[in-house]
């Protein structure tokens, strides 16, 4: 499963994640496109396309929804000047790790089942 969740992220991270989004997920940015469409919008697609990522490969929408709020908390401090790049990368790594100890101790199972989600029959 992490190996999936490498893959998902990398693939939400950089290909997903065109030229314009790059840029204007970040408030301070003072393009044009950015008085047209709000940064918080760019963000928070963003964060959308990684939590369903992580919803697609593990299944569970609690671990979706986590990633998408931890995604969007993480990209807006890189975006304010707090970390860099490496910092940002090795934070959404970290999170891969935690999902999969949480799926491994059975934590999301306790959770999801009450969610009605499109993973399971």
């Amino acid at each position: 499963m992490f190996f999936w969740l490498l893959v998902g992220h990398a693939v939400a991270d950089f290909p997903l994640q065109a030229g314009p989004m790059a840029v204007e997920k970040c408030r301070r940015s003072a393009s044009d496109l950015q008085r047209t469409v709000p940064w918080f919008y760019w963000l928070s697609a963003h964060a959308l396309i990684h939590g369903g990522a992580v919803f697609g490969i593990t299944g569970s929408l609690t671990l979706g929804l986590l990633e998408t709020v931890v995604h969007w908390l993480i990209d807006f401090a890189k975006c304010e000047g707090l970390f860099g790049i490496h910092t940002d990368q090795a934070l959404h790594v970290g999170c891969k790790v935690l999902w999969c100890v949480l799926v491994a101790y059975g934590i999301p199972g306790q959770v999801d089942p009450y969610i009605p989600t499109l993973a399971r029959p």
